[in-house]
């Protein structure tokens, strides 16, 4: 440590910011190509295996035309563009804008353990997609009725959480903490009580597979071109925010005295991640740990600044979710089991590590 700590002063730079920008540009290189090799193997990866240079000389052709004659079957072709593809591409955007969320939001709420489960987003859809899928509420809205009806839950979760921690005062970190956790276990409540009151037992089969995560919905369309704008919208919005939440990350005297409103940005902060947590869980279901998980390993790669953790935590989820779902469509195939359970396997290992390793700080 003394000796790189030696050779950056004499470089010039006694913060180590260039080695830091280089390690940044490394890891986003890095995962950037590796987000290119995963995206060829999940949509290759299946019952029926395909190989990347198939799975690429389809996307190329629909795409951009190319090759000019198509030598790969019709079968081939559409089980490439038409299924796995877009559920594979929405697995990308949903790992992202899981990780940014719970960027932000351990930001936000000055707490590592903190994910979008936090503001009680997740339970909100649940309850709305329970809602569609038991009672057929939503059903104007057609083959969207379960998407929307989610989305509007997530939303009406989010804004109730405003609306406690506002009620008390100022809308400080622990007020949101403490509103998120009885909004959730409230609906959480309430998706159980709906199940319930049905009586269906598949409905209430459909809505548990649903609680805990699919990418099976995803379709070519309007609404993973919605979650594409907004996950890539919240995704630039927070990189340019990065500074802000470094000063709200440390403290909200520290951000008074560098110019940053600490009660504006949080409700600026809990409208972006719930307006995208509500997209995400809208189209694939609450998937868990990977918004806790990801900006963890994101900041341990390229550093504490959010300018950086931001794409590289985005990255980082892509390429975790879209493996989980490989995995959950195939390890008992034909039979698929919720991608929710390939990431709590992963993650609760992961937090038990985490809460050591705080324990061993504290003390």
């Amino acid at each position: 440590m003394a000796s790189q700590g030696t050779a950056v002063l004499h470089a010039g730079d006694p913060l180590g910011l260039d080695a830091l920008r280089r390690r940044t540009t490394l890891w986003t290189v890095g995962l950037g190509l590796g987000l290119v090799a995963t995206v060829l193997a999940g949509v290759g990866i299946g019952a029926v295996s395909v190989p990347a240079t198939t799975v690429a000389e389809v996307v190329g052709h629909h795409l951009l035309g190319w090759p000019g004659e198509r030598t790969w079957s019709a079968a081939v072709d559409a089980i490439v563009w038409q299924v796995r593809l877009p559920r594979v591409l929405l697995g990308v955007l949903v790992g992202a804008g899981l990780a940014i969320c719970g960027v932000a939001l351990q930001a936000m709420v000055r707490n590592v353990l903190a994910d979008p489960y936090l503001l009680g987003v997740n339970s909100g859809a649940s309850s709305g997609a329970a809602a569609a899928i038991l009672f057929g509420v939503g059903a104007g809205f057609a083959e969207h009725a379960l998407q929307v009806t989610a989305f509007l839950g997530a939303l009406a979760a989010s804004l109730l959480v405003f609306l406690v921690a506002r009620s008390a005062g100022r809308v400080t970190s622990v007020r949101i903490l403490l509103a998120g956790v009885a909004v959730g276990y409230a609906l959480y409540a309430l998706t159980s009580f709906l199940i319930f009151a049905s009586g269906s037992a598949e409905g209430a089969r459909s809505v548990m597979f649903w609680l805990l995560g699919s990418l099976g919905l995803a379709r070519w369309g309007l609404p993973l071109a919605v979650v594409a704008v907004v996950v890539g919208g919240v995704t630039l919005l927070l990189t340019v925010w990065g500074r802000r939440l470094d000063a709200l990350a440390v403290g909200d005297e520290t951000a008074h005295t560098l110019g940053v409103r600490p009660e504006r940005l949080r409700l600026q902060l809990l409208v972006a991640v719930a307006l995208c947590v509500g997209v995400v869980v809208s189209a694939a279901g609450s998937i868990g740990f990977v918004g806790l998980v990801v900006p963890h390993l994101a900041r341990r790669a390229v550093g504490g600044g959010h300018v950086r953790v931001v794409g590289v935590a985005a990255l980082m989820g892509a390429i975790l979710l879209v493996w989980a779902d490989v995995l959950a469509r195939t390890l008992f195939a034909p039979q698929e089991i919720p991608i929710g359970i390939i990431t709590s396997l992963v993650g609760a290992p992961f937090l038990l590590v985490l809460v050591r390793r705080l324990h061993a700080t504290a003390s």
